[in-house]
């Protein structure tokens, strides 16, 4: 793993893999080693006018925009196959370039994306068109394109992140500029060798790399941009969605979570350990959809708490590109200092540490941070109200079913939830009544891509997923004719 580095990335405009226009680069970095892995081109804001004036040139000519739903669908299943055929290379540029362990890079993560492009590019073609008659008159509604779209991706899913969203908007019809982060930018680079290699046409996907403060601004104000979808941290959120307001741009954004994973008395305390601890620690911790609060029924806080913690103990900590490695390493060495400084807040706080709390030992040269259980937390902390965005869980015990209820809503954030419980009921009433876009009960994270997903609070506005997405990257047109 030590020394590995990777084919230098280039902007992708118009088909082309291009320098930025200035000629700077910037440097993305292996997190397990801190070492060098690649060369990134460093765009700016002339970078993103000139991929706008050609993303919008692109769908005013009707290459892509006007083609026909199932042409579309089939460039767009021929990507997903591609990316299937070279699973292990991105699973492998993936891994290298966010620390995350192969075995979910490989066995989830771009599997996912190219299911992400065969569902949307299948579904474009059943999306309903409404039809009404009323006397004499027939109305009907059309839903086109809505033009240029700025897709602004996270760094700790890239690539699965930019084909759920790249899949819906490309499916739909429009253009599409990408921004991956700067972090975790080599997978998301790739697609464009793909796109190019299944027929898609220049100028209908555009990769753009460089710093959110530029580029980012750039792609959520430029006049050309008809459609933003971002995922990231609340506050650039807001920040988006003020630079959106400028020209009225409609925006799709997926933002911050504390979620509350609910364990009852009744559960299957086992099952509810495997899913918990899952829940918390895959991806390092590092998920917007982390299970971070663990609310604990009192009668079985004790009981849970050590089987929670004895499975914690058995994580294997390592190299990401280890098969047998669970968790991996944090993004980078500011991100591991800002997990840290969390801990400590806890501990000034007066939460007590069940497990980890520390940088793993003899693993300095990597960003590698033992898997965190704080418990005696009360709610109020710190460490159970902001997003720590690493493997740091809080375990809050609880009384009543109300008690667990008041706990999870007491938060910013309404992303995600879990309820533990085999009491049917209690699991439909919890669900319906904590304040979060998505619910688990008795597992976590399956998706349905037919579902909406997002959330509420200051964890965004808006929803993707099935026909959810294509409302947002299209405009509804009403054609009304008299008979």
């Amino acid at each position: 793993m030590s020394g590995t580095t990777l084919k230098d990335a280039k902007l992708f405009i118009n088909g082309e893999y291009v320098d930025a226009l200035s000629g700077e680069t910037f440097d993305t970095i292996n997190p397990a080693t801190n070492e060098k892995l690649a060369s990134v081109a460093n765009a700016s804001e002339q970078d993103v006018q000139k991929t706008a004036e050609v993303a919008q040139k692109t769908f005013e000519s009707g290459v892509w925009s006007k083609m026909s739903v199932d042409d579309r669908a089939k460039i767009l299943c021929k990507m997903s196959d591609l990316v299937m055929e070279r699973v292990e290379e991105l699973a492998m540029v993936e891994t290298l370039d966010v620390g995350k362990p192969i075995k979910e890079s490989l066995g989830f993560d771009i599997p996912r994306a190219a299911q992400n492009l065969r569902f949307f590019a299948e579904m474009a073609k059943y999306v309903n068109h409404e039809h009404y008659d009323k006397g004499n008159y027939m109305s009907y509604a059309k839903y086109a394109p809505a033009g240029v779209t700025s897709l602004i991706i996270p760094w700790n899913l890239p690539f699965m992140q930019m084909t759920w969203k790249a899949s819906a908007a490309l499916a739909a019809g429009n253009t599409v500029i990408v921004k991956p982060a700067s972090y975790t930018p080599l997978s998301a680079v790739m697609l464009g060798e793909i796109a190019n290699e299944a027929g898609l046409p220049p100028g209908v996907l555009n990769i753009i790399t460089g710093p959110g403060s530029t580029v980012g601004t750039a792609m959520t104000t430029h006049p050309n941009v008809r459609r933003i979808s971002f995922v990231g941290e609340t506050t650039t959120g807001k920040t988006i969605m003020k630079n959106a307001a400028s020209q009225l741009i409609p925006v799709s954004l997926e933002l911050g979570g504390k979620s509350a994973n609910i364990v009852f008395e009744d559960a299957d305390l086992d099952e509810a350990v495997s899913g918990s601890i899952e829940a918390i620690f895959r991806n390092q911790g590092e998920i917007c959809l982390a299970g971070s609060r663990l609310l604990v029924q009192e009668s079985v806080y004790e009981a849970f708490l050590d089987k929670f913690t004895a499975a914690v103990q058995k994580i294997k900590v390592g190299d990401p590109l280890d098969p047998a490695t669970d968790m991996g390493a944090l993004v980078s060495a500011s991100h591991l200092a800002t997990v840290d400084e969390y801990v400590q807040i806890g501990l000034a706080e007066g939460a007590k540490l069940a497990a980890g709390g520390k940088r793993v030992a003899g693993m300095d040269k990597g960003n590698f941070y033992e898997p965190t259980v704080f418990y005696e937390v009360d709610n109020s902390m710190r460490i159970a109200q902001e997003e720590i965005f690493g493997p740091v869980l809080v375990v809050i015990p609880f009384k009543t079913e109300e008690d667990a209820i008041r706990i999870a809503n007491d938060s910013i954030y309404g992303l995600a939830g879990v309820v533990w419980t085999n009491d049917l009921r209690r699991a439909h009433r919890v669900a319906a009544q904590v304040d979060a876009g998505l619910l688990w009960i008795n597992c976590w994270y399956v998706r349905d891509l037919r579902t909406p997903f997002g959330g509420s609070k200051a964890s965004g506005i808006g929803r993707e997923g099935g026909r959810h997405s294509f409302e947002f990257y299209t405009e509804a047109k009403t054609i009304t004719m008299k008979c």
